[in-house]
């Protein structure tokens, strides 16, 4: 072990109440700019998976009032400080990725159908589009929102896609579990043909 490691776990363990715990944990999470799991924390801070998931509740706490600018999101896997929707919505155009964070329609509407019925061609996405998808895969792909994720088996082995960590943390979601339910006249939309 380096002595800068002994410094950071005697500096941890001089915090002798859960608020002071906690108050490092939202330290680290403020800093790191992606998602961290319960892991990740200990390792940055040195405390154990007990204090981590204390202070996590803590902070869940803390950030669920009214009066708070911030969330605590559970995205991808890990918790993030994110600004609270209600408020982010007023100042994104300022602060946002302005070009990067919009997506036309099509784009959208693609997206959308990668995202519910992954893994998925490029000719299954037009026959349900009824458009051609390859110039909206490849933005898509740019932009690091969906990804080639093996061949379909059968004749030409066409290209299978599907979403990334980053369309999980563009929407804000732990998992695809968490996409919102199609109702019934959308899930009839997004039959394939067969």
């Amino acid at each position: 072990m380096t002595e800068n490691e002994n410094e950071q776990v005697d500096f941890a363990s001089t915090f002798d109440s859960d608020k002071k715990k906690s108050a490092f944990v939202e330290m680290i999470l403020f800093l790191e700019s992606e998602p961290q799991s319960v892991e990740s924390l200990m390792k940055a801070t040195k405390l154990s998976e007990e204090e981590i998931e204390r202070s996590i509740d803590f902070l869940k706490e803390k950030y669920t009032a009214d009066e708070s600018g911030l969330e605590l999101t559970f995205i991808t896997g890990g918790y993030a400080l994110t600004p609270r929707k209600i408020y982010w919505a007023a100042v994104k155009d300022r602060y946002g990725r302005k070009n990067e964070g919009k997506l036309s329609r099509s784009a959208l509407e693609t997206l959308t159908i990668i995202a519910y019925k992954q893994p998925i061609t490029r000719a299954e996405i037009e026959s349900i589009r009824g458009v051609p998808p390859d110039n909206m895969i490849r933005m898509l792909t740019e932009r690091k929102l969906v990804k080639e994720v093996g061949k379909k088996d059968g004749p030409g082995k066409p290209t299978l896609f599907g979403t990334t960590d980053e369309f999980l943390r563009f929407f804000q979601l732990n998992s695809i579990a968490d996409l919102p339910k199609l109702d019934e006249k959308e899930e009839e939309r997004f039959i394939l043909a067969r």
